[in-house]
């Protein structure tokens, strides 16, 4: 390379850089660093040709001096280039008949031949409003022009998510025969697999597992790969053993239908997986059925709107959290609501190490499980065996053990079930040092666990937290907290690690409840308490027009003193930064928690539940001397629904498990922890 090539190489490659740093600084006010996803294009975003002296629109960043990329919500993205399939798109369609969905597909057809282009048509989905086209970039804008499209994805690959203490871990043997004996053999679910070629003859899953035909895959790379069958089917031949294999398996009476979406190198497509989905969607089996997604990819709305579709329809969705050692909130299915996010423990209940790397984390896990070092079937021979590690062995783990819980019980909702996983779980045995400090409180320390024996649980309550991504920093910034669809929120919270904030409160949107926090000007999150109870029948109360004046400020109740509805929740907002408490519940002479008590400049929001069907106290303990935080527990049979601090200055309140941890904050010398614990009325 010639001097000059190599100071013009210098220049360019400095000036990339520069770009990407400009593009970090402007996203980590928002949520923290973007996703390496697929790019995602709508009518926002123009899709232009840009010189060095150009500037990105708002919302967007430049990549490679070239192209203007935007996501939906607008957040910068950050593409992999080995990550993308140039070229294949999705085309995201609004609402509506399947003759608008061919009537767009052919409107591009038409309009990108009369420009010399080819637009193939590959396939057309039922799952979603949506089509996969191959065809040039140069014809983007021409796409985003015609009428109904909503937004374009650019597809992806999705990769497999791998690199037997594992069973004594979720299920203590028993004493007598030191054997991994579950309640019931997971015999009445049926289990989707989304991953490579399965080994079905293999002994450890011989009969156990449907071949359905679903083969939807991207080429391998290079032109000298060579295909062995034990490569292209050991990650999902490992997986389905970890489900249900005679020795070594979960739920070794579930039956296994495998799609496969991964080649023989463990790469799968958005689209395939979407393509996948969609089959699964058409059989409509009377037995409960849980897919399994033992895979990640980058970021993408897609995606997660098709296990979005699928888990409405009542199937419970796993997936891994990915494996490398990063938010999983940033790759997709793990970042989708609906969807049950595994990360990885090894045999000491700590967060796996998997490579160079390690499992994923953050506020979008729901829970972890053994995926270090676990023994299953290997393709290599019909009795071979091998070690893998990963969230795919992890996820599987999960599977088995919700096939198990479906098997007992199964009527239950996909909110009840990861209810019944997370009270299921082992609480507080990770390290969480490992993790980086900005995701530790949002990061739940669960490992999947069963219980020897299962009993159906239909009157108990079960909650669980949600976290918010942080806030921007500004004062007008919010952050939105929201519990699954099937699911009932029953408080609101706010968090603020410099303490300041502006309160929080629940709203309704579409019918639903959604916990809005506020920042101060530092960053803010939301928190919602959501919980399974199908007699809860709460409404929500707020402002100052029926609050009688107290001694702690302006208070709202329940609509009347003699009114049968316990609060189950308080939430508080204020026109200033409030330091510590906004307010705090207020319980009435043997009726439990009947108010919500606030600041002079605050209002207070109460969440009240009819008494028939909950009975709720409180609790609150004061830190003692020189303890920098406080915790109260609501004890065995009560539920946490409620959570606040007494004291100013502090950090304010936050939950973890069924505990209420309130922490001084700079300047003040003790803090008080008020938890609000219910239980049903049997």
């Amino acid at each position: 390379m010639s001097p000059r090539a190599l100071e013009l190489a210098l220049v360019l490659a400095l000036a990339e850089l520069g770009l990407a740093l400009r593009a970090a600084e402007q996203g980590e006010a928002a949520v923290g660093a973007a996703p390496p996803g697929p790019a995602a294009f709508h009518r926002a975003a123009k899709v232009r040709s840009v010189g060095r002296g150009d500037s990105p629109a708002p919302g967007c960043v430049s990549v490679c001096l070239s192209v203007y990329l935007c996501v939906p919500n607008g957040m910068p993205v950050s593409p992999q280039a080995s990550w993308r399939l140039p070229g294949r798109y999705v085309v995201m369609l609004r609402e509506g008949s399947a003759a608008e969905l061919r009537g767009t597909a052919r409107r591009l057809q038409a309009r990108a031949a009369r420009r010399g282009h080819l637009a193939e048509l590959l396939h057309v989905f039922h799952l979603l409003p949506a089509f996969l086209v191959r065809m040039s970039s140069d014809l983007l804008d021409t796409a985003l022009k015609l009428p109904h499209v909503k937004y374009i994805e650019e597809d992806a690959y999705v990769f497999a998510q791998s690199i037997p203490w594992n069973l004594g871990r979720i299920l203590r043997p028993q004493p007598s025969s030191g054997a991994y004996s579950p309640p019931n053999k997971g015999d009445l679910a049926e289990i989707y697999l989304l991953d490579s070629s399965v080994q079905s003859s293999h002994r450890e899953i011989e009969g156990r597992v449907t071949v359905t035909g679903f083969e939807s895959i991207p080429e391998e790379d290079g032109t000298h790969f060579h295909r062995q069958a034990g490569h292209c089917d050991s990650h999902g031949t490992h997986v389905a053993a970890v489900l249900s294999g005679r020795d070594a398996g979960v739920a070794r009476g579930a039956n296994i239908r495998s799609l496969r979406v991964l080649n023989c190198q463990g790469k799968g497509t958005v689209s395939g997986t979407l393509m996948a989905l969609e089959s699964i969607g058409r059989t409509l089996g009377a037995r409960p059925r849980v897919v399994l997604l033992p895979l990640a990819g980058a970021l993408s709305p897609a995606l997660n709107a098709g296990c979005r579709r699928l888990a409405r329809t009542g199937a419970v969705m796993v997936a891994a959290a990915g494996n490398y050692r990063d938010d999983a909130c940033l790759y997709s299915p793990a970042s989708e609501p609906e969807v049950i996010t595994v990360g990885a423990t090894d045999s000491q209940d700590q967060p796996a190490s998997i490579g160079t790397l390690g499992t994923n984390f953050g506020r979008c896990v729901d829970l972890f499980a053994p995926g270090d070092d676990i023994i299953g079937a290997s393709s290599d021979c019909s009795t071979c065996f091998t070690a893998r590690s990963g969230t795919s062995q992890a996820a599987a783990h999960v599977a088995g053990i919700a096939a198990v819980l479906l098997s007992a019980e199964p009527r239950l909702s996909r909110a009840e079930l990861r209810q019944r996983l997370l009270r299921f779980s082992s609480k507080g045995a990770m390290d969480t040092a490992w993790i980086p400090e900005e995701q530790r409180l949002q990061t739940p320390n669960s490992v999947a666990g069963l219980p020897a024996r299962l009993a159906a649980e239909e009157q108990r309550l079960l909650c669980r937290s949600v976290w918010s991504a942080r806030s921007g920093l500004s004062r007008r910034s919010r952050a939105v907290a929201r519990c699954a669809s099937t699911e009932e929120m029953l408080s609101c919270s706010s968090f603020s690690r410099s303490g300041g904030r502006l309160g929080e409160r629940m709203e309704d949107k579409h019918g639903q409840r959604q916990c809005v926090a506020h920042s101060g000007g530092q960053g803010v999150y939301a928190i919602a308490r959501c919980c399974t109870w199908p007699r809860a029948g709460c409404s929500g109360l707020s402002g100052t027009s029926l609050a009688p004046l107290c001694a702690l400020g302006c208070c709202h109740g329940c609509p009347v003193p003699t009114s049968p509805l316990p609060r189950a929740g308080c939430s508080f907002q204020a026109p200033s930064v409030v330091l510590g408490a906004g307010g705090r519940p207020v319980e009435a002479l043997g009726r439990g928690p009947s108010r919500c008590a606030s600041r002079t400049e605050a209002v207070a929001h109460a969440l009240c539940c009819p008494r028939a069907s909950l009975e709720c106290r409180l609790k609150e303990h004061t830190a003692l001397e020189h303890e920098d935080k406080v915790t109260v527990s609501c004890g065995d049979g009560w539920t946490l629904t409620g959570c606040s601090t007494l004291s100013q200055g502090s950090m304010e309140a936050h939950i973890e498990d069924n505990s209420c941890v309130a922490a001084a904050g700079p300047g003040s010398s003790w803090a008080v922890a008020v938890a609000i614990c219910c239980r049903s009325r049997q």
